[in-house]
């Protein structure tokens, strides 16, 4: 993540919309909820944004008028909303806190339902990633196509490689959100990256797995080559539909589904 140079300087009042943040002394009880509020709102009005790093705690502490254990407890329940992170021996900075809590709402569906919410994300999955490669081929460029060559080209040699099949598979299907040219996508994608990793390590241990898989990547990259929307609809589609079947069996299984293409214009 790339951080700015703006950090919080000291005026009276919130900063309006493009100025540089700043904070008000706080007077009543509950003093880290008073500061919690005063950052969400510098966030929503503009003047704190993704990787913009907040002052030191105790620095904080004087400018506020507060005790350093209150600021410590607003940054733990900013943490907690995932509107910021703390790096140890850098600082705390300012997150997507849309995309963190968006993560975060995901990992806890997904866990509670456990197999159910595999199938579930793969349903989700399959409603929502042709439209996204669809768009991708329309916009996709050469720097692009370059990760998704190169992620398949890993996967091809990494087929008893299971971490460095999976990383790579991960990375083609976020090369095709970042072509899609579209921030919300990407955001929405980074979000579930986590569950994608897992979802793919349990299919990877599925009998042909990582074959079927690479047979639709590669119809999937073929598509976005040749720039064909529909085309690559249909491959993605072909294989969200393989990784819901796959997401059905345990780890060895051998599932029914096929691994040919479902539609003659995917061998065009």
């Amino acid at each position: 993540m790339g951080y700015s140079s703006q950090t919080i300087a000291s005026r009276p009042q919130l900063a309006r919309a493009g100025e540089r943040p700043v904070y008000k002394v706080v007077r009543t009880s509950r003093l880290y909820e008073q500061i919690v509020q005063q950052i969400e709102e510098s966030v929503l009005n503009g003047s704190l944004k993704p990787g913009d790093q907040l002052p030191a705690e105790r620095d904080l502490a004087q400018r506020l008028g507060v005790s350093r254990t209150a600021v410590r407890e607003a940054v733990k329940t900013l943490r907690e909303k995932g509107l910021v992170e703390a790096y140890s021996g850098r600082g705390t900075f300012i997150t997507n806190g849309t995309s963190q809590a968006a993560r975060q709402s995901f990992d806890l569906m997904v866990k509670v339902g456990q197999q159910e919410g595999s199938v579930h994300l793969a349903e989700l999955r399959l409603i929502m990633e042709p439209g996204i490669a669809a768009l991708a081929a329309e916009r996709v460029k050469e720097e692009d196509l370059s990760v998704m060559r190169e992620a398949v080209a890993v996967m091809d040699r990494s087929q008893k490689d299971p971490p460095a099949y999976i990383e790579a598979d991960l990375d083609f299907h976020l090369a095709l959100a970042e072509a899609a040219a579209n921030p919300l996508i990407l955001s929405l994608i980074d979000s579930i990256v986590g569950l994608l990793r897992e979802q793919r390590i349990k299919i990877f241990n599925v009998a042909g797995g990582p074959q079927r898989g690479q047979f639709h990547h590669k119809r999937i990259l073929a598509a976005m080559e040749r720039r064909d929307p529909e085309m690559a609809r249909e491959a993605m589609r072909a294989h969200l539909e393989q990784v819901r079947e796959d997401s059905r069996f345990p780890a060895g299984g051998k599932p029914a589904a096929k691994q040919g293409p479902t539609s003659s214009r995917l061998t065009s």
